[in-house]
């Protein structure tokens, strides 16, 4: 790999991290802060999917499917100090397409009761326009 090459290489890296950063830190609710969900949009492709397969049963959603429940709950009250941040990950950039593989924590208080836990992302990235973007999120909690 030649020079250029791994200054773009640490670039796309540094994309990559602060989408991951940025996605990850749209959920937080800590400190009386009132999170803007919708800015997911600006991570995402508009056709961008996210898939819970914590139950082995996917649940799949579009971005507005995806994003109004969370909405909800992260407002109402429902779910409050809530706090989700990556522990671990591996990226792997090849050309205009990236993959990685996360390790994830989270925790807050669900309707009145505190809560951990923890579980692993797989994020799908492309390159358009010369910029890294999401096109899909794919996670399981682990019990």
């Amino acid at each position: 790999m030649n020079p250029e090459q791994r200054k773009r290489l640490a670039q796309d890296q540094t994309e990559i991290d602060e989408i991951t950063r940025q996605f990850f830190d749209l959920f937080t609710n800590t400190n009386d802060r009132i999170p803007d969900i919708q800015q997911i949009k600006q991570l995402f492709l508009p056709t961008g999917i996210l898939i819970n397969n914590t139950s082995g049963t996917p649940a799949v959603y579009n971005l507005d499917q995806f994003i109004a429940p969370r909405a909800q709950i992260l407002t109402d009250g429902t779910l409050i100090d809530f706090m989700e941040k990556e522990t671990a990950h591996q990226t792997e950039i090849h050309d205009n397409i990236a993959q990685r593989s996360c390790q994830y924590e989270k925790s807050g208080i669900l309707k009145g009761a505190p809560f951990t836990g923890e579980g692993r992302k797989l994020m799908h990235f492309i390159k358009q326009g010369g910029k890294w973007i999401l096109a899909a999120v794919v996670w399981s909690d682990m019990k």
